[in-house]
């Protein structure tokens, strides 16, 4: 009588966790590594080196892009919010527009250069703009919002891309925005160094609901397109 041949399994190959890295430095994260799956290896890291050379205007780069693959398009989504006071600026995307109130914050309290920086950065699958200029380092108080858009506009090109589009919507009840659209526009894409027509701007009001609707505070999102060079 035929023996039935012994069913071999195979054992599960063993995966290493995710590894995180931390330096002693002005940012946080310096390092990080997606390790081996069983069906593909990818390995992206990011670096931090004090003794880096950048072109930020505060004198210091807090990191270098190099994305774990290099996908024609890229996406990314940016998202802020800033609580309104009086005896502030309100300043979006660099352009300071009249009003009784502006934002309260650690640099110049721009909600619309913030999101754009951090739809940059998430689309370069690096930290956040918070990571980055941490609101807890003096050398950013008050800081123009241009100093982060131009570190993440050099990532970006670092890592081999430019902007294919941006679409962003700005959230307030009030001022009216459309008096100054151009003028951002014009600013946003002189910052990141795109034709204005690859730039849309729209603005929203909240119907009078919550902080938003209440002229308390104002918000922004942004999605980019990134397309490899």
């Amino acid at each position: 009588m035929a023996m039935a041949a012994p069913i071999l399994c195979a054992s599960p190959i063993p995966q290493k966790p995710l590894s995180l890295y931390t330096k002693s430095h002005s940012f946080p994260l310096s390092q990080f590594s997606i390790l081996p799956t069983p069906m593909k290896t990818a390995v992206a890291r990011t670096s931090v080196s004090a003794s880096t050379t950048t072109s930020l205007e505060a004198g210091q780069a807090p990191l270098s892009s190099m994305p774990s693959k290099a996908l024609p398009f890229r996406v990314g989504h940016g998202f802020d919010l800033h609580r309104l006071e009086p005896g502030y600026p309100l300043i979006i995307g660099g352009i300071n527009i009249p009003h009784d109130r502006g934002c309260e914050a650690h640099s110049d309290g721009d909600v619309l250069l913030h999101c754009v920086v951090d739809a940059i950065l998430g689309a370069l699958g690096l930290p956040d703009i918070g990571q980055i200029f941490p609101d807890n380092d003096p050398k950013w108080k008050g800081a123009p919002s241009s100093v982060f858009i131009k570190e993440a506009v050099r990532l970006m090109h670092e890592a081999g891309y430019e902007l294919g589009n941006l679409d962003a919507t700005l959230i307030l009840q009030r001022p009216k925005v459309s008096p100054h659209k151009e003028a951002i526009k014009a600013n946003l894409s002189a910052l990141i160094g795109a034709d204005p027509s690859v730039i849309n701007l729209k603005a929203k009001t909240h119907e009078k609901v919550d902080s938003l609707g209440e002229n308390r505070s104002i918000a922004a999102h942004t999605v980019v397109l990134l397309m490899k060079k």
